[in-house]
Order: C-alpha cells, then sequence, then structure tokens
C-alpha cells in the first residue's frame, strides 16, 4: 500500500493545506539551475540518442532486427529528451528564458511536438490537476463513478474502450504525437503564436524526414524512426498515467479543490530502478514537480535528501505501478480510483 506524508488529514482541512503551501515554500530554495550541469545532462543525452541513431543507421543495411533492437532503445534516451524540453517548458533549465525556449523548439521536432502549444497546454494541466471541474485539458479522461453510472449504454463502451490499455499506451500515443500534435488543438482561437508553433515544427519535421529518406530511404524511417518514436512516446504516455491514475490519489470539484494540496496528493513518487530513474529525468518524484515545478529535474533528488519525509508521500513501485492500469474510476464517497468491477459491486 502506498504511503502518504498527513495521510490522517486527507480532507480538505486548512492544517492540510497550510502544510502543502510551506512545502512550496521549502522546495523553492532548490529552483535555481546550473548552467553547466544543464548543458551536461543535454550533452550525455543528445550525444547518445544521436550515437544509437548512427549505429542503427549503419546497421539497417544487413539487418533490419538490428536497426530495429537499437531504435527500442534508443526510445528512452528520447524520452530524457522530452524531459529536458519538459523542463525548457518550466524555464527550469536555463535561467534565460530565450534559451529554454529555443532549446525547447529544437528538441520539439525530434520528439515530435510543436513547443509552445504544448506550454500552454502543459500549464493548463498544472493548474487544474485534481480539479473534477476542470477535466479535459492535457490529462487522462477520468469519470467518477455516478458519472459513469449515469451514462447509457454506449457512453459507458466508449469510455471502457478509451481507458483499455490497448487504447491509452498503443493508439492513443500514436494520435497524440503524429496525428494530434500537426495541428494546435484546444488552442485553435487562442492566437497566432500556436499555429506558428504547430507549422514550423511540421515543417521542420517535414524537413528532416524527407532528408532522412533521401539519404537514407525509406527503410531508415521505417526501422529507425517509427519504433523510436512509437515506443517513446508509449513509454512517455505511461509515465504520464502512473503519475496521476493510481488508487490513493487526489480529486475534488472547485469548491474543495486546492492547487498545493492536489499537487502534494495527485501526483505519484514513483520509485524506479536507478538506471530507469536516470533515463526518465526523475520525473517519477512528480509530486516534487508538481509542488514547484521550476525546480530542474537533477535537483530533485536533493530534495528528497533533505527532505526524507516527502519521500514517503505516494510511493508507487514499478510492480505495484501495474495494478493502476485496472483503475478507472474515481469513487467520491471512498476517495480513491476504482476499477469497473469495484464500482459495479459497491
Amino acid at each position: 500500500m502506498m504511503k502518504s506524508i498527513d495521510a490522517h488529514a486527507r480532507g480538505p482541512g486548512p492544517e492540510q493545506r497550510r502544510d502543502a503551501r510551506e512545502w512550496v515554500a521549502v522546495l523553492a530554495q532548490y529552483r535555481e539551475p546550473s548552467l553547466s550541469r544543464s548543458t551536461w545532462e543535454i550533452a550525455v543525452t543528445a550525444g547518445p540518442f544521436a550515437g544509437l541513431w548512427a549505429l542503427a543507421w549503419w546497421s539497417v543495411d544487413f539487418s533490419y532486427t538490428l536497426a530495429a533492437v537499437l531504435a527500442v532503445l534508443n526510445a528512452m534516451f528520447l524520452v530524457r529528451l522530452f524531459m529536458i524540453q519538459h523542463d525548457c517548458g518550466h524555464a527550469a533549465f536555463f535561467n534565460n528564458r530565450t534559451v529554454s525556449d529555443w532549446v525547447g523548439r529544437a528538441i520539439g521536432v525530434l520528439t515530435l511536438t510543436p513547443y509552445d502549444t504544448w506550454r500552454r497546454l502543459h500549464s493548463a494541466h498544472h493548474a487544474g490537476t485534481g480539479n473534477l471541474d476542470r477535466r479535459g485539458i492535457g490529462d487522462v479522461l477520468t469519470l467518477t463513478v455516478s458519472e459513469y453510472r449515469a451514462l447509457p449504454f454506449f457512453g459507458r463502451l466508449k469510455y471502457r474502450l478509451y481507458r483499455h490499455p490497448l487504447t491509452l499506451f498503443g493508439l492513443g500515443p500514436f494520435y497524440v504525437f503524429f496525428l494530434c500534435n500537426r495541428l494546435p488543438l484546444g488552442l485553435m482561437r487562442a492566437g497566432r503564436k500556436y499555429w506558428v508553433s504547430a507549422m514550423g515544427t511540421n515543417a521542420a519535421i517535414a524537413a528532416l524526414l524527407v532528408g532522412i529518406a533521401y539519404i537514407g530511404g525509406v527503410d531508415v524511417l521505417l526501422f529507425i524512426f517509427l519504433p523510436t518514436m512509437l515506443v517513446a512516446a508509449s513509454i512517455g504516455v505511461w509515465l504520464f498515467y502512473v503519475q496521476h491514475q493510481f488508487e490513493n490519489t487526489s480529486w475534488d470539484h472547485e469548491a474543495d479543490w486546492q492547487l498545493h494540496e492536489a499537487a502534494l496528493h495527485g501526483s505519484s513518487y514513483y520509485v524506479l530502478p536507478g538506471p530507469l530513474r536516470w533515463l526518465t529525468a526523475n520525473i517519477g518524484m512528480h509530486h516534487l514537480h508538481h509542488l514547484q515545478s521550476r525546480v530542474p529535474f537533477y535537483r530533485l533528488p536533493e530534495i528528497l535528501s533533505d527532505h526524507p519525509e516527502l519521500a514517503e508521500a505516494q510511493r508507487l513501485t514499478l510492480g505495484e505501478s501495474l495494478s493502476c492500469v485496472r483503475k478507472h474510476l474515481w469513487d467520491e464517497k471512498n476517495r480513491r480510483l476504482v476499477t469497473f468491477a469495484a464500482a459495479r459491486a459497491s
């Protein structure tokens, strides 16, 4: 069972809200990025990514299998590049916002993610996480038990299909990164900036892929680009899923919702083995990230080292996370995410 700090005060009482706000102030002390460290993190991520791409490209002439295997391995470095882009979007990676934005835009071509569009939508996710009245932007759709019961048969079927693992971690990642990201969906009328972000990223991606196909042939796209991108997208969606879709997460309606409390108790601490923690850029320490999104990912372990009580909040191991795929409905009465079977039994 996952542990949570202040577990005796999970309700929206003032004491818990005050504690969450106090943690925000404590974590603010870790916000300062290091230019040398940030540059190093880019180098040790982009370097192996480029090297594995080159090795896979070399091997495609004599072994499609080897090329595909190397591409799948390289997906983890693409995930790490996305996490650097993510920190740039929060202005956490460099003190200079212009540098952060252009590094993020450049990486966005590799991750098929228009940076400015994604940053705006992701900010909305942070601003409304755990709020039942602000669902639908930058999150995984989650219905309450009562909402699900009120749906007609085909409405329930549609929700079940949406929450099926094949959809969430197979079709979903393809849709989001290959199709949805090509337009500034959700921001179509929000301003020219987001169209420029989407169309500029699309043009750069098209130029890159045409160049690769021209030099290396379509085989390079089929056996290197596609496996790398699809596996990375699925891993990314899985990480995002388990960061908020776990049994003891936190959801409230606007009247009872409080931003910092939702950040602390609505985000998991995904305890991963060292190599996976490095490859995912500490994003598993998600409760810390939501409490203070300006902290660069390489400083998050400092927080747990200095404040070990935060390491007991919403702990979720790799093995425990597998059960999260079965929990689809928020039980408002018992304040937990439950399975369809549990909802039916209740």
